[in-house]
């Protein structure tokens, strides 16, 4: 199997490796990442500056490919141009943090997997809850499982997989949790404050977000120690809403 490897903490991140170290003891591993952390770049892509692609040499002598442009860069440059033949699948992680709820609009790891996606290619995403440190090895090794069902069962066209591990030593993650997607808004905040020359600026931040009585949200699973996969569609049509908005009748020229 041909697997492009990628993230969006860049190319030297530890869950990168990790990840890389499991995949490539079984298949054919391509890492093409972020010359430097790109955390929360949602699903941006370069279009005014060139992008540029410098091979790398690291970890112990294995090799990547550095680019100075977002996740969906990556992929994009990895799939039209530097690898000679399209993957079997795209790997996105491990992130250091968890990407679940409202989480996952912002997050260049879920952008990855869902460029690749809408590609045309099976993807996944994958992320760690918590602040570290983080157990990245034996995560690595549910990935590599995760990623072999996938090629032997298939994903739908457009779809991805969103893998977040419980911020729990492995011994004590409880199971594994097919979930939903919260939409929980985030408990957000900015801090307002004044530099040395008087101007104001702000710092965003969020706290820990709650996920209410639903046990099968993404995060409400993580928060009971269990392995959270979501299947994310790139169809983001509100289907319970289109028939209804037929009958509105919008028309270019409405009558008075």
């Amino acid at each position: 199997m041909k697997i492009l490897l990628t993230n969006d903490d860049g190319i030297h991140a530890e869950g990168l490796w990790a990840l890389h170290g499991q995949l490539a003891r079984r298949h054919e591993v391509a890492v093409i990442a972020p010359d430097r952390e790109r955390t929360a770049v949602s699903h941006g892509i370069t279009l005014h500056l060139p992008l540029r692609a410098a091979p790398v040499a690291l970890n112990g002598g294995c090799r990547g490919i550095a680019v100075n442009g977002t996740p969906a860069d990556c992929v994009k440059l990895g799939i039209l141009e530097i690898l000679k033949t399209k993957p079997d699948l795209v790997v996105a992680g491990l992130n250091p943090g968890a990407n679940v709820g409202v989480n996952i609009a912002y997050s260049g790891t879920v952008a990855a997997a869902k460029e690749a996606a809408l590609a045309g290619i099976p993807a996944i995403a994958a992320s760690m809850e918590g602040e570290g440190p983080y157990a990245y090895e034996p995560a690595a090794v549910f990935v590599v499982h995760l990623a072999e069902m996938v090629l032997q069962r298939g994903l739908h066209a457009g779809t991805f997989l969103n893998v977040n591990f419980p911020s729990v030593p492995p011994e004590q993650i409880a199971g594994v949790h097919i979930s939903r997607h919260g939409l929980e808004p985030l408990p957000e905040t900015m801090e307002k404050r004044i530099d040395p020359r008087n101007r104001t600026y702000y710092w965003q931040g969020v706290d820990r977000q709650s996920f209410g009585a639903d046990p099968d949200v993404d995060g409400a699973a993580l928060h009971r120690g269990l392995i959270s996969i979501t299947p994310i569609h790139c169809d983001m049509t509100d289907y319970r809403v289109l028939e209804d908005l037929k009958q509105w009748g919008i028309a270019l020229h409405p009558r008075p």
